[in-house]
């Protein structure tokens, strides 16, 4: 399966395994390069030198490609960033933020830049100061969303129509047929997080993938929206949140509310009360934990199987 994401990355098929926090560690990205996918260890996470642990470590056990995912909010943003220049990382997918100040330090490293945007104005600049595609996430995502609130399938071909770098489509993506319908909108990948959270080599806590496995329609909810909104599993915590924001909890209250470590309590610690559960909303299509080669497999035979059908159908 050729597109240009696969060329660009040097994968076999058109999947990012997203980089989450508290989740993607060398384990599963390296699970996924092996798998044909591009892997990310999500560096949101960690500290310098705990990145660099998890970089050495996945490349004694996989000799794919894999990347960096990089939340530019961090403090120590410019410390991850060397920290993948020093260790020869050649992927490096940025967010929660602009990409701007690295941009020229990475391109002259010889990096692949992707970066994470929420709107058509966003993934305007991100072409224009030189990145290598852009990845489109709408609000259905897990996590850290954009205050704009469109939905992925809206964005895919506004943003595609926009630029002339390829598109990576993210949220709301579970299966083959939202990969394939995601192409058919103009995208030339996919990135794929809550699916991966609840495979086997994810760090996610056990909790964190039951939860996933038990969520229904309508059991994720955005929150947080005055200060960033995030989408995350209804738990007590997440609950809490929404009421507080319905009472009119300023931005401050907001964040003393939410900058608590919520996300380790949470997802890799796997306390239901006081922590937060990042998913999209499609976690209700999560039935079991696989291997993340099982899951690589799935989608692609969802994918085959659906456009197979497709075509036999229009005949």
């Amino acid at each position: 399966m050729k597109t240009r994401i696969t060329e660009l990355f040097g994968i076999q098929y058109p999947i990012i395994q997203a980089g989450m926090i508290w989740v993607s560690g060398y384990k599963l990205a390296a699970a996924a390069a092996n798998a044909g996918i591009l892997g990310l260890i999500g560096a949101g996470s960690m500290k310098p030198e705990l990145l660099r642990e998890h970089i050495h470590k996945a490349r004694a056990i996989t000799s794919q490609p894999f990347g960096v995912n990089v939340p530019l909010l961090r403090k120590d943003a410019s410390e991850i960033i060397q920290v993948c220049l020093d260790e020869g990382v050649t992927i490096v997918f940025t967010s929660a933020g602009h990409p701007g100040k690295f941009i020229d330090q990475l391109k002259s490293s010889g990096c692949i830049v992707a970066h994470v945007v929420s709107s058509v104005k966003q993934a305007e600049k991100v072409e224009a100061i030189g990145c290598d595609a852009v990845v489109v996430e709408g609000f259905e995502a897990g996590g850290h969303n954009g205050s704009e609130e469109t939905t992925t399938f809206c964005l895919i071909p506004t943003v595609s129509d926009s630029v002339s770098i390829p598109v990576i489509a993210a949220g709301g993506i579970a299966d083959g047929r939202g990969m394939l319908a995601a192409m058919a909108l103009g995208a030339e990948g996919v990135q794929i997080g809550t699916r991966f959270a609840a495979s086997v080599e994810s760090s996610a806590h056990d909790v964190f993938k039951t939860k996933i496995l038990e969520a229904r329609e309508g059991d994720t909810i955005l929150t947080f929206k005055k200060i960033a909104p995030v989408r995350l599993i209804k738990t007590p915590f997440a609950l809490r949140a929404v009421e507080a924001e319905q009472l009119g909890a300023t931005k401050e209250e907001q964040l003393e509310l939410m900058a608590t470590k919520r996300e380790k309590i949470g997802m890799f610690e796997g306390n239901v009360e006081e922590g937060q559960f990042e998913a999209g909303q499609c976690a209700s299509l999560v039935k079991d934990v696989f291997p993340v080669q099982e899951i690589v497999d799935d989608i692609i035979k969802g994918f085959e199987e659906t456009l197979q059908r497709l075509f036999r159908d229009s005949t």
